[in-house]
Parts: C-alpha cells; structure tokens; sequence
C-alpha cells in the first residue's frame, strides 16, 4: 500500500520520513506551495506596532516562518520578544514549535496541548478566550490564497478557522485586525507528477489530505479524473467532507497526530 503525502513542503518530507521508517512505501505529492511577498510592507507595519496587540495569532508554521522573516532588526531580537507583554497564539504544535525557534519565549506562548488531538481555531479558543477583555486588539498572521494568474481565490480551509476565531474575538469585544505574510497557491505539475496521480486514483495508494484547499487543487490539476476507486485519509470534517465531494470512494477522518493518521491508513489496508 502506497501513501501519497499531499502536505505543504517542508511537512510533507518530514510526514514521508517518518511512514517510511516505519516500512510503508510513501510518495511525496504537495498540492500547495507556498511562497513569499513581493512587498512585505504591512507585514514590517505589524512588526513596528506589535507591542500594541494583546495577541498575535498565527494560522501555520509557514505564517510564523515569514513574519518573522520581515521582523526589523531592532524589534525582533531575543531581549524585546521578552519584555512584550504580547501573548503569542498558535493553532497546533508544528506552529508552536516554529514559534519557540525564533525565540518566542515559552510563558508567552498559548497552544493546545500536543496531546489534545485537535489542533484548530476552535482548539485554540478554548485554551485563550479568557485573556480577551473588551477593547483589546488581537492580529491575526494569514496566508493569501493566489490562483495561477495571480488573483486572490477564496481559502476554503484556514479561512475558515480564522473567519471563526475572529467572530469569538469580536464577540468578545475585541478588534481584530488582519496581515497577509504569504502567499499559498496550486503547485506546477510536471507529466511524471501528473502520470503518478493518476495511477494513485486506483486501489492500492492512500491519500493524505491534511486541506480542503489542496482538494480544489487536485480537481483543477485533474478535473475529469474518477476517483470513485481511491482512498483516502483526511485529518479534518471539513477535509473529509471536500474529500468526498471530490469523489473519493473510501475516505477515513482521523485526528491530525501523526500516531492517529497511520492508524487510520493502516484501517484502510
């Protein structure tokens, strides 16, 4: 049995090593890339301001990796990041982990627990709804969904979550304010990587979806591919429900750990 990791990169490589230590043949297929700003201004904006913020939230580890890419030198080292009173909010571990190597400092730091299992929006506010107050300000650090041609498309996946968070934010009293740090959009397919997909649309290969967005990539890469025979594990409803909306044939939801996701592929066998 086959496993096609669809993850960003570099995740998809780390999720790959992993099922492959474990003995399960696995091929890496992202099905979003990710990319930098042409102009960072705002986000060099949000820096100056931060210390403004109760909160900065971060909707991945690519929002973390590119924010703090754009930090001005004066603002963003060790000693600063201390004496902020700013609380730092992640979505799951991979993000929170990101944070921590750039020298957030631990206290500091909201996330639900590694053990949770469910590393989302609605996760997160259960563990930092009690900080907001009215009137404070909370950003929230996003990624801009772009199509081929370079219009912004609607982000069917941490659109979602975020859009959530900031209703509870507001409806708690707090601002919400917005800064787009990177651009997330559909990968180029070469004919190997083409030809790789659709001999994964048969029995024998499980796919990974961990984004509903990377479905709608999928559907543009291949829209008159029959999916009716494949299999697939999504680590999220929304995803699973998109999975099946697309056609998949089998589709399995699991909990986003990786201990959770094999569990669910190996169900699948």
């Amino acid at each position: 049995m086959r496993i096609i990791v669809t993850r960003v990169q570099p995740q998809a490589q780390l999720w790959a090593d992993r099922f492959e230590a474990n003995g399960r043949e696995t091929v890496v297929l992202p099905l979003i890339e990710v990319r930098g700003l042409a102009d960072a201004t705002a986000v060099r904006a949000a820096w100056l301001n931060l210390s403004n913020y109760k909160a900065v939230m971060f909707v991945s580890r690519h929002a973390v990796d590119y924010f703090f890419q754009e930090k001005p030198a004066d603002v963003g080292d060790g000693q600063v990041l201390d004496a902020m009173t700013t609380r730092w909010w992640a979505t799951g571990p991979g993000t929170a982990h990101a944070l921590l190597d750039h020298g957030v400092p631990v206290p500091r730091l909201d996330t639900p627990s590694e053990l949770a299992g469910q590393f989302d929006s609605e996760a997160l506010w259960q563990q930092v709804h009690t900080q907001v107050q009215p009137g404070d300000k909370v950003l929230i650090v996003r990624g801009d969904s772009v199509a081929p041609d370079g219009t912004s498309v609607p982000d069917n996946d941490q659109g979602v979550g975020r859009e959530w968070l900031a209703e509870r934010l507001r409806q708690s009293g707090a601002q919400v304010d917005f800064v787009v740090a990177y651009q997330r959009g559909a990968p180029f397919w070469n004919g190997a990587q083409r030809a790789l997909a659709q001999s994964a649309a048969a029995v024998g290969s499980v796919w990974l979806f961990s984004s509903a967005e990377a479905l709608g990539h999928l559907h543009s890469l291949l829209p008159r591919q029959d999916w009716s025979a494949a299999r697939a594990v999504a680590t999220h409803p929304r995803i699973a429900a998109a999975t099946r909306g697309l056609g998949f044939g089998v589709v399995a939801q699991s909990r986003p750990t990786w201990e959770d996701v094999l569990a669910s592929i190996e169900s699948l066998a």
